[in-house]
């Protein structure tokens, strides 16, 4: 799964990388990016346009009564993308870019769990392939678009801490699973995990773990005998 994510660059850089509009009050870096919280994603609108926006991770579908949902739609299983109903509406229409700089997993300790920084080997921002809906509240009409991020075997670099991780999209697939017209049927062959070598991860501080802690500090590698690289 991926319940903690890095993100802090621009979003001025990001609207370049991706080729999108800029449509986003900066909320800011984001070294501990957790659910609920609003964070950048870009989808694309029918005209083809690309848009940088804030949604709320945590996907609300539809069909939902209430909000409690959220919290446990934060991903999406690639396997079942097109079966569950929580998911297959949007997978067939409404997928969208989580950009992240990097991502946490945790592996198990004697002494408790150590949390790993697993970013990119090149140092580049990663596209977490995702999915967003629009969800009316009953009581005010309030509408608010969510998002969930789709999980994936984990690789041979995340394996030894997790067996999920985040669908990492080449840059040449970013058009393809962006744009609402392809067939989500012609989309299998993007659901694997990335290679190992686009990754690399170090242990970093236990204070990533509690969400009011969210300083640059969180990323930075912590030297301890104890918490090898695996």
């Amino acid at each position: 799964m991926c319940g903690r994510y890095a993100q802090f660059t621009p979003p001025e850089a990001i609207a370049e990388l991706f080729g999108a509009t800029l449509d986003i009050a900066d909320v800011g870096p984001r070294y501990n990016a957790a659910p609920m919280q609003w964070l950048p994603v870009i989808r694309q609108r029918p005209s083809g346009e690309r848009v940088v926006q804030a949604l709320r991770w945590g996907l609300l579908p539809s069909w939902a009564k209430d909000e409690t949902i959220a919290n446990r739609l934060i991903n999406a299983r690639a396997e079942t993308l097109a079966e569950k109903p929580s998911f297959r509406t949007a997978y067939r229409k409404r997928r969208c870019i989580v950009p992240a700089d990097g991502f946490y997993e945790w592996a198990k300790r004697p002494d408790g769990k150590q949390p790993y920084y697993i970013h990119a080997s090149d140092g580049s921002l990663l596209a977490f392939a995702g999915l967003w809906e629009r969800w009316t509240r009953p009581e005010d009409g309030e509408s608010i678009d969510s998002f969930t991020i789709v999980t994936t075997a984990a690789n041979g670099r995340v394996q030894p801490l997790h067996d999920r991780m985040p669908l990492i999209l080449d840059p040449e697939a970013v058009a393809r699973w962006l744009d609402p017209a392809s067939d989500p049927g012609a989309l299998g062959d993007l659901l694997g995990p990335c290679p190992d070598v686009r990754l690399a991860l170090h242990p970093v501080t236990r204070a990533v773990g509690n969400v009011r802690n969210a300083g640059p500090e969180l990323i930075a590698a912590i030297v301890d005998e104890a918490a090898r690289t695996p």
